[in-house]
């Protein structure tokens, strides 16, 4: 099966509901997943993971800034598996998780129907001509992503006030 949606013959808006269906099911399921190893997570490898120091910042995160977390992390790769599973072991409500969830996967299955397959089809055609400068595009583009997260984070905690003792 071709899981490139700009190569399946149906029209845009089923393919975007087709992604939207895929990505929030995947979702849910780590969400699903996080509850499920947080009961049990002392006795188990899973321990390991959460307390990697990409979960525990998820776990921040989600606890500093709640259901946006989630929806904003559908425009991540990778960040958005361990927000999810963080929402679930820490048990966000589902009144509050699905709301950002369903809004995160709707962004994810528009960005990914669109911009993110023709990205990708367009580094392959670059890869199939001059694989020195599609490789030289990814670490451009990772190091542009890179800069703009430290900028951001940078600008976030000059801005945030200090704590009353």
């Amino acid at each position: 099966m071709n899981f490139n949606p700009m190569t399946w013959d149906a029209p845009y808006l089923v393919i975007v509901g087709a992604l939207f269906v895929i990505v929030f099911c995947r979702a849910n399921g780590t969400y699903w997943l996080g509850r499920l190893i947080s009961r049990g997570a002392e006795r188990t490898r899973a321990r390991a993971m959460m307390d990697s120091p990409g979960y525990q910042r998820a776990v921040q995160r989600l606890n500093q800034w709640g259901p946006p977390v989630v929806s904003v992390s559908f425009l991540t790769i990778g960040f958005q598996t361990l927000v999810n599973l963080a929402a679930g072991a820490t048990r966000m409500p589902l009144t509050r998780y699905l709301p950002a969830v369903t809004v995160g996967c709707v962004m994810w299955a528009f960005f990914y129907g669109t911009v993110g397959s023709a990205g990708i089809e367009a580094l392959g055609l670059v890869w199939s001509r001059n694989p020195a400068l599609a490789v030289f595009l990814g670490v451009l583009a990772v190091s542009a992503l890179v800069v703009f997260i430290v900028w951001r984070v940078r600008e976030a905690k000059r801005r945030r006030p200090e704590p009353v003792a």
